[in-house]
């Protein structure tokens, strides 16, 4: 994998603590940031991990920018020591108004084109304010980062992984991937045991390919390691494995097929070689009457003769050719059908489900393709469908070692005298049926 940005690549675009995912299409290519819109050409082949300086382009959009890498960021909490030079004691007698600042709105725009940096334009700001040094020192960092987000002119572009990109489809939309945060996520993969050895079952219904992206992730690339990764539409969604930007060889690790497709196919093979077996016994038990000196009877009590070329005709000849050359190409997912029907047979060392729908029934279908001894995984935000599916599987004696937990994590903002959970954080993160495999 390439240490340099390319076109074609997936990037993940931060500002601050503000992250986006995009697609480096072509160098013409956009990203929009707020109101903000900047050129990604200059990021061409520049390394991962860069930071860039957005530089104002000259034209009619003042928000258009383009990239100029730098080496080192000029940050206003550097120059916070030479800012707060006085602070008051409460804020009691602030009037919050348009009033206190003042450079008129005209004045602002034009020093954000004067200025070199964010930090002078801050600087400047903090100078007309006739507030500012009547404000509590913690109102005045408030105020200093509150501007600093908005007159930040450094983005940085990194590598997607996995957490960067469950991150961001948190943030923009639990929904999207089913509500599973990355601390869930870490947990289902230590669960799973999912790694390059082994095969491993993944069954999901909407997660925007986060759970089979972090799957491949796990099982690396010139490993054994092998997933099958069973959906319920027609076409799976993969917007989180193309994201990652895998090479050939491992996203190879992965077969995506319809579940109701593949479960078909499977138990229709059995069929048929249950039926191909019969006709062999009934073809050997021929043979040897015949060996015997034997033939065996027709319905009508005459000698059946074996065809000779001749006896074909012209349109007997044209099918044979058919046959033999002119079968027609399966499509892909037929043949993907046919290797995931062949890791079926061999069984799997895992088993996980993250469905929309109730797990129970999937559960049922998808067990018997689990060795003996091997981790169940199953992701649900409501505890008493897994509660059911317990109760189920506790009776059925074929899972052992169940239990049922909840995801629940607290971030803290860490600051000197005043460390507290913050003020808006996720609740719980949806709720976790594990067990192993008894037969």
């Amino acid at each position: 994998m390439s240490d340099k940005i390319k076109v074609g690549d997936y990037l993940v675009v931060k500002r601050q603590k503000y992250t986006k995912l995009q697609k480096f299409t072509n160098v013409n290519t956009i990203v929009h940031l707020g109101k903000d819109q900047i050129e990604l050409r200059s990021a061409d082949s520049q390394p991962y991990h860069t930071t860039f300086q957005l530089v104002p382009k000259e034209g009619r959009n003042k928000r258009l920018f383009t990239l100029d890498p730098v080496e080192t960021v000029s940050e206003i909490r550097n120059l916070k020591e030479l800012l707060i030079k006085e602070s008051g004691s409460d804020n009691r007698n602030i009037v919050d108004d348009r009033g206190t600042q003042g450079l008129s709105t005209e004045a602002i725009l034009k020093l954000r084109e004067d200025c070199e940096s964010s930090s002078e334009v801050i600087g400047k700001l903090v100078e007309n304010s006739k507030s500012f040094a009547s404000k509590t020192e913690y109102s005045q960092e408030k105020y200093l980062k509150r501007k600093e987000k908005k007159y930040f002119e450094y983005v940085e572009i990194r590598r997607p992984s996995i957490r960067l990109i469950a991150d961001v489809y948190w943030r923009l939309d639990a929904d999207k991937v089913m509500g599973v945060r990355f601390d869930t996520l870490s947990q289902i993969i230590s669960y799973s045991g999912v790694c390059g050895v082994g095969r491993f079952l993944l069954y999901e219904s909407g997660t925007n390919g986060l759970l089979p992206a972090a799957f491949i992730n796990s099982i690396g690339a010139n490993t054994e390691g092998r997933l099958v990764h069973m959906h319920p539409g027609n076409v799976a969604q993969k917007q989180a494995i193309q994201a990652m930007n895998f090479e050939p060889e491992q996203l190879n690790r992965c077969i995506s097929v319809n579940i109701y497709s593949v479960l078909r196919n499977f138990y229709q093979q059995g069929k048929e070689e249950a039926v191909e077996s019969c006709k062999h016994d009934e073809e050997a038990k021929v043979t040897e009457a015949g060996a015997n000196g034997d033939s065996a009877p027709q319905e009508d009590g005459s000698h059946k003769r074996k065809n000779t070329p001749e006896d074909d005709g012209p349109e007997a000849k044209q099918a044979k050719l058919d046959d033999d050359n002119g079968k027609p190409k399966k499509q892909q997912w037929e043949l993907e059908n046919e290797a995931a029907c062949e890791l079926m047979k061999e069984k799997f060392d895992a088993l996980v489900i993250i469905a929309k729908e109730h797990p129970y029934n999937i559960i049922k279908s998808l067990l018997p393709f689990v060795k003996p001894s091997r981790p169940l995984v199953v992701f649900n935000t409501t505890k008493e469908i897994l509660l059911e599916s317990y109760m189920e599987l506790k009776s059925s004696a074929t899972v052992t070692y169940l239990r049922v937990t909840s995801n629940w994590m607290r971030n803290l903002q860490m600051l000197p005298n005043r460390t507290h959970p913050d003020v808006t954080m996720s609740g719980n993160s949806g709720y976790l049926l594990t067990g192993y495999t008894i037969r």
